[in-house]
């Protein structure tokens, strides 16, 4: 199974508590990166991927201002 599609079967408050979640281990990344403490620096630009699909599912699956109308 993707990542995309364990994103699109999860609910919205699922998805915005692991984007919480994602948010925090980037974090972390980002501060390992910084103090050269970052072993697999490849983890960071996949974290940043998967942020970004959340965010994609997110968008997805809440209507916008012009459906309403």
């Amino acid at each position: 199974m993707s990542k995309a599609t364990k994103y699109r079967e999860m609910t919205v408050d699922e998805l915005l508590n692991e984007e919480n979640e994602i948010r925090t281990v980037l974090f972390n990344l980002r501060v390992g990166s910084t103090t050269k403490e970052l072993e697999n620096t490849a983890r960071l630009r996949s974290t940043k991927r998967d942020l970004a699909r959340i965010l994609t599912m997110i968008r997805e699956k809440t209507p916008s201002e012009a459906e309403q109308n």
